[in-house]
């Protein structure tokens, strides 16, 4: 069996609290797991489970008892270290215009493919996480998800929510066919419109210092700055192994620009950013 990873990220997030959760499966030589990861504002946990607990049904992960989809999320986990339960509603999803991936979506053997679900979608339910209740009534969801067999070995991750819209943005270091290239993909969606921002489109990197990355493609222009460094540890994989460990922040400080042909579109800091910044 080869090497290989398949999971989803869902993150829900409310004024004042968010809650993500990563359902996933790994194949490691002849060896499968499945795992539960759950991130709040201050904490992080995996669950491992066996891979015959783990079912995908066209647009829905059931793990155990556990099921994520385009409806919304069921969760049941209880272990020593976290006991998860509670329900969450999802209204209709905001899928961007085409695949992320654009033309690299036919490339054979890309070590990491990423896909977005939805940009920004309502959440609406309860959970509560060793006791602690999470509350989603007026509060919105994020979905990605990536196969492949690793995270890049240096990659910038982020999304975020803000009034109008929502933006994600990934910077990462590919390796293909024997080269290695900085990959750029991103979206934001703003005041009803969609700006896409990719390598195939031909952005490129103008800056990388100091938890900031600045990217151009054409008249566009959009940074993004972390302002905080409190990451909590994840598990990513390497080699389809939840080897690796990074450091994300759910909910965070942050800066984002974006300029259109020299123009201010928006400005503005947050700290209900989603940011991983493994770059060194």
């Amino acid at each position: 069996m080869h090497h290989s990873f398949y999971g989803w990220y869902l993150k829900c997030q409310s004024d004042t609290q968010t809650l993500a959760v990563i359902p996933a499966i790994h194949n490691t030589g002849n060896k499968r797991t499945c795992s539960i990861q759950v991130i709040t504002d201050n904490a992080a946990w995996t669950v491992l489970f066996p891979a015959d607990v783990f079912r995908r049904k066209k647009q829905n992960i059931f793990i155990a008892e556990n099921r994520f989809g385009e409806k919304g999320i069921r969760l049941a986990i209880h272990t020593q270290q976290v006991t998860v339960r509670g329900k969450l509603a999802f209204g209709p999803l905001s899928p961007i215009k085409y695949d992320i991936m654009g033309p690299f979506a036919m490339v054979p053997f890309m070590e990491c493919r990423h896909s977005v679900w939805s940009m920004r979608h309502s959440v609406r339910g309860n959970v509560r996480v060793n006791g602690q209740e999470y509350i989603f009534r007026d509060a919105w969801g994020y979905w990605e998800g990536d196969s492949g067999r690793s995270f890049p070995k240096e990659y910038i991750w982020t999304h975020c929510f803000f009034p109008g819209g929502a933006l994600m943005l990934s910077v990462a270091d590919i390796p293909l066919a024997g080269i290695c290239f900085t990959g750029i993909i991103g979206v934001v969606r703003w005041q009803g419109k969609e700006y896409r921002i990719a390598t195939y489109l031909g952005a490129r990197v103008a800056g990388i210092q100091d938890k900031m990355v600045r990217v151009i493609q054409g008249g566009l222009e959009l940074e993004v700055r972390l302002l905080e460094i409190s990451g909590r540890p994840l598990k990513a994989p390497s080699k389809g192994d939840k080897a690796r460990t990074i450091h994300e922040s759910a909910s965070c400080r942050a800066f984002y620009r974006l300029c259109k042909e020299g123009r201010t579109m928006f400005a503005f800091e947050t700290d209900r950013a989603s940011f991983e910044f493994e770059w060194h």
